[in-house]
């Protein structure tokens, strides 16, 4: 049996062949490596994410609410501020049984009985009945905050109960203490034990990073206008 030879152009071919496959399967390979990514290259990229996603909560801005719904609601008097003139202090002054004291919140005024109502989130503390300033309720709130609400005529809550910003938690009333004034809501507003000018806060935008802050700045101008 005679054997076959393959012609030279034959064998040029499947040399052409075979090199075109090895340099195909490098080029390959180099591509599969690259698209591996790194220990180093995976790290930056969970710490780039985790940070530029994450939002820290004491950045966090609420609004604090006013304690009625009524419209044509007025202050009769104001807190009485130390660094307030003469003539707005003495509009601050209650007047009870001969004697002259600072008045520590804000009494707004209507004609008629309005609803009171909780200016934040918060947990009835206190429901007692006093006979100076009458029915008194007491929320305590978030970020140390303290809400009173005194003179009232009517309370619909009950200690231990949990309320929302805007309900009802009464109604306005008179008392002893500021009989002078009439129908009337007294509200009290402590931050971090400390009583501070509500009027500071009511319907205005707080952040809960500066709670404490504006809390030391209340009681330091107190301190130092004594």
């Amino acid at each position: 049996m005679k054997r076959r030879k393959l012609k030279q152009g034959v064998w040029i071919s499947l040399y052409l062949v075979l090199i075109v496959g090895i340099v195909a399967s490098a080029f390959a390979l180099r591509n599969a490596m690259n698209s591996v990514p790194s220990n180093d290259d995976n790290l930056d990229y969970v710490s780039s994410s985790i940070l530029d996603e994450d939002v820290p909560v004491i950045n966090e801005v609420s609004k604090m609410g006013k304690p009625y719904t009524a419209e044509g609601v007025s202050i009769a008097k104001s807190y009485y501020d130390y660094q307030a003139d003469a003539a707005e202090q003495e509009k601050s002054i209650v007047y009870h049984d001969n004697t002259y004291m600072q008045n520590s919140g804000v009494d707004y005024v209507l004609d008629n009985v309005f609803d009171v109502v909780s200016v934040l989130d918060g947990t009835v503390t206190n429901v007692k009945e006093d006979e100076l300033v009458g029915k008194t309720v007491e929320i305590k709130h978030d970020n140390d905050y303290v809400t009173v609400y005194q003179s009232l005529s009517e309370v619909s809550v009950k200690k231990g109960d949990t309320v929302k910003q805007g309900d009802v938690i009464g109604k306005s009333g008179t008392n002893e203490l500021d009989s002078e004034v009439g129908n009337h809501l007294h509200f009290e507003l402590y931050i971090g034990g400390q009583v501070v000018n509500p009027a500071n806060y009511v319907d205005k935008e707080i952040k809960k990073d500066t709670t404490k802050d504006d809390t030391k700045q209340d009681q330091t101008d107190k301190n130092t206008s004594e």
